[in-house]
Order: structure tokens, then sequence, then C-alpha cells
């Protein structure tokens, strides 16, 4: 299991770009009204991955440019994303995206925000944002406790995640989001999502998750086998359900 945050997912990108959800559209409803998003707005997406929140706000007409550290996840990227023109893909970091000052309009980031070092990641943003520009923290939060489904596959990631419980705290909160932007200096919206699996889209959900033990570790195969006792479990009409609360917090710095 890869220690350095940067390339936990180099083993894991098929899977996370076919079975990680993408972002509710009505998120730029909210940036609009209240952060005078346009077309025109200028996005960089801070850890950027596959694409799937890049592809967001490229479907609304922004140029954005794709700060990704991690080489496999870029290349994903790229390719997932070939059709937008209006895409750049960047090497670089959260703490060093590569990018000029003050040159985006908004600095976003999807479920990527809890691997960067905030004090740094915070002077970074600050350096390449034009004045009164927004950042914006979006992560798809699972339920973890209203289905009894839900709560077997939260106690199959406690028994066999390699560093769950770790990884599980970083997430973005609100406290963590004062301690980013300052108290009071951020807003919160929150919108529904969903996927729907069948076994084979259960298995490769949670084969996308950075803990998750790999083929070859002891606990995998054990892991796969409570998955199959899940799913024949809670499946109804051959699926299951994964419930999100996609969360956004947004401000000025």
């Amino acid at each position: 299991m890869p220690t350095d945050s940067k390339q936990r997912f180099s083993n894991r990108v098929d899977d996370y770009l076919r079975y990680r959800p993408g972002y509710p559209a009505s998120i730029l409803n909210v940036l609009r009204t209240d952060c005078a998003l346009t077309p025109k707005s200028v996005i960089a997406d801070i850890g950027s991955g596959t694409g799937l929140l890049a592809q967001l706000f490229l479907a609304n007409g922004n140029p954005v440019y794709g700060v990704e550290p991690n080489a496999d996840m870029r290349r994903a990227g790229e390719e997932f994303l070939r059709e937008f023109p209006e895409f750049r893909s960047i090497p670089g970091s959260a703490e060093e995206t590569t990018l000029l000052g003050a040159s985006v309009d908004f600095v976003v980031a999807g479920q990527a925000f809890h691997w960067f070092n905030p004090q740094l990641a915070r002077r970074e943003f600050a350096r390449i944002l034009r004045q009164d520009g927004w950042v914006a923290v979006i992560s798809n939060e699972r339920k973890k406790d209203g289905t009894p489904f839900q709560r077997d596959y939260e106690i199959l990631l406690r028994d066999f995640g390699t560093d769950y419980g770790e990884v599980d705290k970083k997430y973005p909160q609100r406290e963590k989001m004062e301690q980013f932007f300052g108290a009071g200096n951020f807003r919160e919206a929150n919108f529904p999502n969903e996927q729907i699996f069948d076994f084979a889209g259960l298995r490769g959900r949670l084969l996308s998750s950075s803990f998750t033990p790999v083929q070859g570790h002891p606990k995998h195969e054990p892991m796969l086998e409570r998955l199959r006792q899940i799913f024949d479990a809670h499946a109804q009409d051959g699926l299951v359900r994964f419930d999100y609360i996609a969360r956004l917090f947004y401000g000025r710095l």
C-alpha cells in the first residue's frame, strides 16, 4: 500500500474512473448565484484525478486547468476529457500548482482535499486566484447508517480497510473548513447524489478506494467474500444503491 498520498491511486485508476460518482449539476447553480460563476470563469481543479469534477465545469463551457500529481490518474483524466478543447492537464500539486499568479477565477477541489497540506495549499490558492476569486471544496460523502446495506458496507470497510479509520477522519467537515477558510468566511450547501450497482459495479466501487487491500493481500479475498454476502443479503432485483450527500464548501481567502 503506497504511503505517499500522491501515489495511492496508481493501481486503482480504472476502477476509480468507472465506479466513482460524478457531481450534481445543481452545484453550478449555487456558484452562479453566490459567486458569479459564468462560462468564461477560469477554473483550476486541484487534484483533478480522472476528471470527474473537471467534466462538470467543462460541460458548463469553462476553461479548466486540471492539476494532478499522479501520472497514472492524470493520463486517465486526459483520455476521459479528450473531447473538451478547454481542458489543460497540468502536472502539479495543491502545494505547488505551477500555474501563474492571479490566473484563475475559481480554485475547486473534488474528492482530493483531504490529501492536501492545508496551510501550504491555502497559500498557493491565494497566489493563483485573481482578486475576488473563490475556492470551492466539493466531496461526495457516502451515507453510512441509513439502511442495513449501508451499515454492513461500513462494517466491511472497518474490518478490512488497511487505514480506513485514519482516512475517514480527514474528509472535509465544517471544523476543517473553518480552519482553512476562517470561521464565518465560508458557506455550505448540500445536494443528494446516488449510484446504483450490480455486483460487478459494487466490487469496482470497493476496489476504487485507496484503503482496500489489493489482490495478493491476505485480506483481499476474504473481503470480496464478505462483499458478496452483503450484496446477496440486500440486493433488490440484482441491484444495491449508494446514497451520498454531495457537500459544497465555498468562500474567499
